[in-house]
């Protein structure tokens, strides 16, 4: 049997390590992780790079024979909109494209991870349910110098591109902040410790908005399947779970499984209390037996100031890429108390 190759690049991010591992569970696949700082599992699998490096970047591939894909899930966070945000991360891209190009004669198919940002979720409310086809708000936005990349670059070569747009993205990532999930369970326990209720942080119209999520391995085998399908070239897909919930519907469920009393809407700056509770966390992590993680990679607060804090609907249309031959979907609340069981049992919250 003749093995895809494949490059995940961003491998130890929620994305990338769940796109590595499923892909090294697969018997036609090889998968190698790129990541900044290799971690302490499965070592093996992983190279160490500099992506803005471009010498560095195609002197290690050279010595990595046959890559027929690339899974580009790299991201460095920067404010938004500004010059670093944009160059650094297309800049990223670029090497990665380029290193495997003069390293290898195999490359088949590039896949590029976008968001719910492309449609403009970040700035306020926009149209729903968001397609595909909706033309871009006022750029600038990064994801759109990286798609813009692939189109032009690509012109007169012999690979192709697939873009996906998932949402929020709920997973396991140790010392990888960027998980919905993990700021709802640091939250949680430390509301807890202090013997208080459950109380939803952000702001009351996010309480009662739609929400979608986008399961970690459903987007890996989400993307396993888009890189492989010859009529999934050249095309982009919005992919969540099918499903959509309310925070007000969920809330009181959360509060349960975490064995706390639901209470009010209290819109607090998560972004600049919960840094203040580290000192809590870390009796928490001895009194517990917790993984110790730096407090500081324990959770994104931004990211959660921000989910919490959208105050209009967030849906996207994924009719398209049922319409294209995927049609796993999974049902949110309870793929999300499996998610934060999992938290308990790898010792990452109470």
């Amino acid at each position: 049997m003749l093995k895809k190759k494949a490059l995940v690049v961003g491998a130890t991010g929620i994305i990338g390590s769940y796109i590595l591992d499923h892909l090294s569970s697969l018997v036609d696949w090889e998968a190698i992780g790129v990541a900044r700082t290799i971690p302490d599992k499965h070592p093996e699998r992983y190279v160490s790079l500099n992506l803005l490096d471009a010498d560095q970047v195609k002197e290690t591939l050279g010595h990595i024979q046959g890559i027929t894909h690339i899974f580009f899930a790299a991201y460095q966070d920067f404010p938004a909109h500004s010059k670093e945000q944009i160059e650094v991360n297309t800049n990223m891209l670029a090497n990665a494209v380029r290193g495997v190009e003069e390293t290898s004669n195999s490359l088949e198919r590039v896949v590029l991870m976008q968001g719910a940002k492309v449609y403009g979720a970040h700035l306020g409310k926009f149209k729903t349910p968001a397609k595909e086809s909706d033309p871009r708000h006022l750029p600038p936005n990064f994801y759109y110098n990286q798609e813009d990349f692939l189109r032009t670059h690509q012109v007169g070569k012999s690979w192709s591109w697939t873009i996906l747009r998932p949402d929020l993205v709920a997973g396991v990532s140790i010392g990888n902040p960027m998980s919905i999930a993990m700021v709802i369970g640091v939250y949680a326990s430390i509301s807890k410790e202090l013997g208080l209720p459950l109380r939803f942080p952000g702001k009351e119209g996010a309480f009662r908005a739609l929400v979608q999520l986008t399961d970690a391995s459903l987007l890996a085998r989400a993307s396993a399947w888009a890189a492989v399908q010859e009529h999934t070239a050249f095309e982009i897909f919005n992919i969540t779970n099918g499903d959509f919930f309310r925070w007000e519907n969920l809330w009181p469920k959360l509060a349960r499984y975490f064995n706390m009393e639901a209470g009010p809407v209290q819109t607090i700056s998560l972004s600049k209390l919960m840094p203040l509770q580290k000192e809590i966390w870390t009796a928490m992590i001895e009194k517990y037996d917790l993984l110790s993680i730096p407090y500081e990679k324990v959770a994104a607060w931004p990211f959660g100031d921000f989910v919490f804090g959208c105050e209009y609907d967030v849906i996207s249309d994924t009719t398209k890429i049922k319409q294209f031959g995927f049609h796993e979907v999974i049902n949110t609340e309870v793929e999300l108390f499996t998610v934060l069981d999992e938290l308990k049992k790898l010792g990452l919250i109470p």
